[in-house]
């Protein structure tokens, strides 16, 4: 269990530095966000873009001019700089900076000097709601408009993989639908049963999984007593798997906006973590994205790479 993002922070710092290659870095909100990283003692991190617009930016947040700076004005072509130091094992964790989102993401699926593993990449969240105990995952409501079941099925995976780095094993997994009934005119229900008979069946990574279930009775075990539903995950959910990006994208702006919930998000999918933020996001759910993607973060794979001379 991860309590708030107090605690993502703190254990991302007990695990140890990473380093960040910031794509097209001259962006003062991402410069603010990782000088807070940096201040946090969770990375160092190296900047590439135009240096020319780069050294006042960090200047003015207050970076220090020792930092790294990879001097690339071409948008393209800095964005496969910042990928090939994340592939070259240089960086662990890729961050987009001032650039279109389809350009970076082009980048870091490059087929030469890329991220790409043959997964789905899926968006993946995090929210720390007030009045709750724990963090509460949603995946996707950032990358995939209306995904199939086997990719809900990736996406899946990417979630529940990405938690038992951080320390979360066997999560409770809710396969969001309108209702617990499965209904051939709803697809939603019906890919919902097809990923819970997979789980049941061990073609998932270890979870508790449950669906269809409407959100009601995935957030409240008293709604799923009233409704007559026996249900191991009511109330107690770890990961929200969302039908469509809509439903999700929804979901996601009204805790935040309503319900005053805080997030932080990353992208899965790809060789190592991508921290792709909104310009929306504020300079604090920046810095929890970076903390969040940094215990996300497979060390011991690396430690393997290295001893294995890879």
């Amino acid at each position: 269990m991860l309590q708030s993002f107090s605690e993502v922070v703190e254990r991302a710092r007990q695990l140890g530095k990473v380093t960040v290659s910031v794509t097209a870095a001259q962006d003062r909100d991402v410069l603010l966000a990782v000088k807070a990283a940096i201040e946090q003692g969770l990375i160092d991190a190296i900047l590439v873009g135009d240096a020319s617009l780069i050294k006042p930016l960090a200047a003015e947040v207050g970076l220090s001019a020792a930092i790294a700076i990879i001097d690339e004005p071409d948008l393209d072509r800095a964005a496969l700089a910042a990928v090939t130091l994340v592939s070259q094992g240089r960086a662990q964790i890729l961050m987009k900076g001032l650039i279109n989102s389809s350009n970076f993401l082009r980048a870091a699926l490059d087929a030469k000097a890329g991220l790409r593993t043959g997964r789905v990449l899926s968006h993946f969240a995090a929210f720390e709601i007030p009045g709750q105990q724990k963090l509460s995952f949603h995946t996707d409501g950032g990358m995939n408009i209306s995904p199939s079941l086997q990719e809900k099925k990736e996406i899946l995976i990417n979630a529940i993989e990405a938690l038992a780095v951080m320390g979360i094993r066997a999560p409770k997994v809710a396969v969001l639908a309108a209702n617990e009934l499965v209904n051939a005119k709803m697809p939603a229900t019906v890919d919902a049963k097809e990923l819970a008979d997979m789980a049941d069946q061990g073609l998932l990574p270890p979870c508790i999984l449950e669906g269809p279930i409407a959100m009601d009775v995935a957030v409240s075990a008293e709604a799923a007593r009233h409704k007559g539903i026996e249900s191991k995950i009511a109330g107690d959910v770890d990961i929200f798997l969302v039908p469509t990006i809509e439903a999700g994208n929804m979901v996601g702006k009204t805790l935040v906006y309503y319900a005053n919930a805080k997030i932080a998000g990353m992208i899965l999918g790809a060789a190592n973590p991508i921290v792709m933020v909104s310009r929306a996001d504020t300079a604090e759910s920046k810095l929890h994205s970076i903390a969040l993607a940094s215990l996300a973060f497979d060390r011991s794979r690396e430690a393997d790479a290295k001893r294995g001379g890879i």
